[in-house]
């Protein structure tokens, strides 16, 4: 009787994890959503479904001052920002800030220059004043000369050439009483024109120092010391000042298809790549109407509200924004593969078959008997495929918000874990390639061409 060798305990451990690897890998092979006769299926899922539109768009401050300078000349200092810091970037100020400040020496010349004219325009305003006096002292005296050439009237007292000079002095001096009257006025007029200088030149000479407007941060500082600013007829911006950083927008650009789903008070989340994986919160503040035009396509610019509190986000980073345009919770769900797929007639329950004139193995779509009979046509209703032994029966359903993956769907025939067709099964009997395959996949349980058993 011949002994019968057993294999060591190495060989035997090798055989065990060979078997149980075999075992795996057809498991593997085999496994899916789900199968039936040939098809393939998937499960119906309860779950929560959000429609959104995606877009991108860059983070902007709310509010944003460009300051600039009114006149020309050398920048000389900058300021001090609430810090004590040299106002530079990102510097917060206050209202009234100091920040910079550009030579005035010619615009101090100018302000005291017009100071001169205005102390000389009211010592003209004086000197009329006074010659004022004179000519009403003279026009008494000729008033007094008058009268008493009245009384005397021409006769052997007063000559008839007395008589007329009297006469004409009296109206000379009245006449010079008006002309000093109009010196005065003139000699105010030069005043108040002396005065708009002054003012103008003291105006022209504050402007050398540039003051903050409003209370801020400094996102950019456009000038340096030493750089001479040049005011024509457009203002150098030398800074560009944010309001307040704690409250930002996003300014997305929304295609033209998308745009009427989009509404103020629409939530929306956004992600940066500064912080990858945290999602931002926002809501649709408004929508610019003036659309913008790229190669033929349209767009429209959503502003997007958001909260910076925290200080995480920073001005003009590049946002990937979702806007949430419907959200349904705890609704039935199918992929959109169930709603694409449709059999052949061959392939459908003889009783739900309506046209028996399809060509054999058309895959234009069957006509069907309604799955469901009587009452009202739902909105927007569609077709899944339920697999009923070799063959699939139709089941109607109404269909509700999309994801682009999976939709939102209702039906009195359908529950979670029913099974849907979603294709056909790509895989021959014989274990060869499905048509189209690479011929370098490796083709698993084939056998050899010259395998005769």
């Amino acid at each position: 009787m011949q002994k019968i060798k057993l294999p060591d305990r190495r060989t035997l451990i090798i055989m065990v994890v060979a078997v149980v690897a075999a075992l795996a890998l057809t498991a593997y092979l085999l496994r899916g959503s789900g199968k039936s006769a040939g098809f393939k299926t998937v499960q119906v899922k309860r779950g929560d479904l959000q429609a959104t539109i995606s877009a991108t768009g860059t983070v902007e401050p709310e509010e944003v001052v460009d300051i600039g300078a009114q006149v020309a000349g050398r920048i000389v200092t900058f300021g001090k920002d609430i810090n004590g810091g040299e106002v530079d970037y990102g510097s917060f100020v206050e209202t009234g800030t100091v920040l910079a400040r550009i030579d005035d020496a010619l615009y101090a010349a100018d302000a005291a220059g017009a100071k001169a004219q205005l102390a000389q325009a009211k010592a003209a305003v004086q000197k009329a004043q006074a010659d004022l006096g004179q000519m009403q002292a003279k026009l008494l005296q000729a008033d007094n000369d008058w009268a008493r050439a009245r009384q005397l009237g021409p006769s052997d007292a007063l000559s008839q050439t007395d008589f007329d000079a009297a006469r004409a002095a009296y109206e000379v001096a009245k006449a010079n009483l008006g002309v000093g009257k109009a010196a005065i006025a003139q000699a105010q007029g030069t005043v108040s024109q002396a005065e708009a200088t002054v003012k103008r030149a003291l105006q022209n000479l504050s402007y050398c120092t540039i003051i903050s407007p409003v209370k801020g941060v400094i996102i950019d500082r456009r000038v340096n010391i030493g750089q001479t600013v040049v005011s024509s007829l457009n203002a150098p911006s030398l800074f560009l000042l944010a309001k307040d950083l704690n409250r930002l927008q996003v300014w997305v650009s929304v295609n033209e298809a998308d745009i009427g789903r989009i509404k103020p008070g629409q939530p929306v989340s956004f992600t940066v790549d500064a912080h990858p994986g945290e999602v931002f919160p926002g809501e649709v503040g408004k929508i610019r109407l003036n659309a913008t035009m790229t190669q033929n396509v349209v767009t429209y610019t959503v502003e997007v509200d958001t909260d910076n509190s925290g200080g995480k986000l920073f001005p003009y980073l590049t946002a990937n924004v979702t806007f949430i345009v419907g959200e349904s919770k705890d609704v039935l769900l199918v992929p959109n593969a169930a709603l694409r797929w449709m059999p052949t007639e061959e392939q459908v329950v003889k009783e739900f078959r309506g046209s028996p004139k399809k060509a054999k193995g058309s895959k234009a779509p069957p006509q069907v008997k309604p799955a469901v009979k009587g009452g009202k046509a739902p909105v927007a209703p569609s077709l899944v495929w339920v697999p009923q032994g070799d063959l699939v029966r139709p089941v109607q359903v109404t269909l509700g918000l999309s994801d682009g993956s999976l939709t939102e769907v209702s039906s009195p025939e359908l529950k979670a874990g029913t099974l849907l067709v979603v294709g056909e099964m790509s895989s021959q009997s014989n274990g060869e390639p499905a048509p189209g395959g690479s011929p370098f996949t490796p083709q698993i349980f084939k056998k050899p061409a010259n395998d005769k058993k």
